[in-house]
């Protein structure tokens, strides 16, 4: 029988801009007082809510996933819930042992080698040596960092500090396991190895609080997920069910032609902006209906509001559980943009085949390079793709097919062809 080991009750937390806390260094301390008597003028208090009210409990057992854009209060939730920082009011109850995977590497000492930090991190845990001994040699072999066991943390790389970090995490018998959005720092096959550790936690009867944008990994993995919008719950529930909704808040109706002027979850420094895309048929017209199979031209409007050098344009598209399926850019595919004048423009990333089968697919864009990006859009729009017949059998194909398709066909030489072949070549 499961009961609560999470009572969060009227949660809050209340940061004050520019309020420095105390592991500020004295240098940065005294510079600001300087600054600020130059002035001669009082800083006017800004106070920022990154979390109102927030109230739920967590069954032992249950794994809860938590969604929500940046900056919307999931990270805050989660370090309240480990003790890193505390609530401004509210109340909140844990029972058993909670390990927390917030940030690459945290809780880890510098100086001391990765076996050090185990028994380092299984200490803060609450466990006892012989405990960690035993499981010593599961955590070493599932980060997979063997030869480097021995080797100062200082000298490790983020990602190798990202797999020891999880693995502590997960083998050290948690009650209850807090994970943000830091699988994404660990290649496919890790993020697979830890999403199965988390199942295995799942069935085990421990208890996981999982932050992610990978809302594939947030319905396979967890029953219920709580949505965070501007520090409150937008909604709590069903997995599946709360996933749809989020993701329809981010992308405007498909149609041929979308303004993407007026999205506001949008980043990048703005020299240039998206400002709307259209969906072309092979004979060049708007169009929205895109079936598998097709060709499909999509025309991305931006504007340049300065000299833009070595433009590059992406387009990614996703699922509607957040899965990439594909990222394509001018930069790969070696078609320069050498100078864009300010002004407007436009630019083509023409699809000799969609290879997408039926459902609906969101696009994420980008502009600039990678280290001064311009304009980012994340999940901004959202199209359908159509069943078609492009095989010509009159049978199409559908979404039961799979996400995508390659044209195909196929022979066959009957074992019945041979024999018969045979006999006739014996009767001649």
């Amino acid at each position: 029988m499961s009961y609560p080991v999470l009572q969060v009750s009227e949660l809050s937390k209340r940061y004050r801009l520019g309020e420095y806390s105390a592991d500020t260094q004295l240098r940065e301390v005294i510079m600001r007082a300087i600054t600020k008597f130059a002035k001669r003028e009082q800083e006017e208090e800004q106070i920022v809510w990154a979390l109102r009210e927030v109230s739920f409990e967590v069954q032992q057992g249950e794994v809860l996933g938590i969604i929500g854009r940046n900056g919307a209060g999931k990270s805050t939730l989660l370090k309240l819930l480990s003790r890193i920082t505390y609530p401004t009011s509210g109340t909140l109850k844990v029972s058993g042992r909670v390990a927390s995977l917030l940030e690459v590497g945290t809780g880890f000492h510098e100086e001391l080698t990765g076996r050090e930090n185990i028994y380092l991190n299984g200490s803060i845990l609450g466990m006892r040596k012989q405990e960690i001994k035993q499981h010593l040699d599961e955590i070493v072999e599932f980060s997979g960092i063997n030869q480097f066991i021995d080797t100062p943390i200082k000298r490790y790389s983020s990602g190798m500090r990202l797999r020891l970090g999880f693995a502590v995490a997960a083998h050290l018998s948690p009650d209850i396991l807090l994970v943000d959005e830091v699988l994404a720092v660990g290649d496919a096959d890790f993020q697979k190895k830890c999403l199965n550790a988390m199942d295995d936690l799942r069935t085990s009867g421990r208890t996981v609080l999982f932050i992610s944008h990978n809302m594939a990994a947030i319905e396979s993995l967890c029953s219920r997920c709580i949505w965070i919008e501007a520090g409150r719950i937008r909604a709590d529930g069903e997995a599946r069910d709360i996933v749809s909704e989020y993701m329809k808040t981010f992308a405007q109706a498909s149609t041929g032609s979308v303004n993407l002027e007026a999205i506001e979850s949008r980043s990048g420094n703005g020299e240039g902006i998206f400002t709307h895309i259209e969906f072309l048929n092979e004979s060049g017209e708007t169009t929205n209906v895109i079936r598998s199979g097709d060709r499909l031209t999509i025309r991305l409007h931006y504007r340049a509001y300065k000299l833009l050098r070595d433009l590059v344009i992406g387009i990614n598209i996703l699922t509607e559980y957040g899965t990439l399926l594909a990222a394509n850019n001018n930069w790969a595919t070696g078609d320069s943009i050498p100078l864009v004048e300010p002004g407007e423009g436009f630019a083509d990333l023409e699809i000799d085949c969609l290879y997408l089968l039926p459902g609906r697919y969101y696009l994420s864009l980008w502009l600039g390079k990678w280290n001064n990006l311009h304009d980012v859009l994340k999940n901004c729009i959202h199209f359908d793709v159509e069943t078609s017949d492009c095989y010509g059998s009159g049978r199409g194909i559908d979404s039961s097919f799979g996400v995508i398709f390659f044209p195909s066909r196929w022979k066959s030489c009957a074992p019945q062809d041979h024999a018969l072949l045979t006999k006739i070549d014996l009767g001649a």
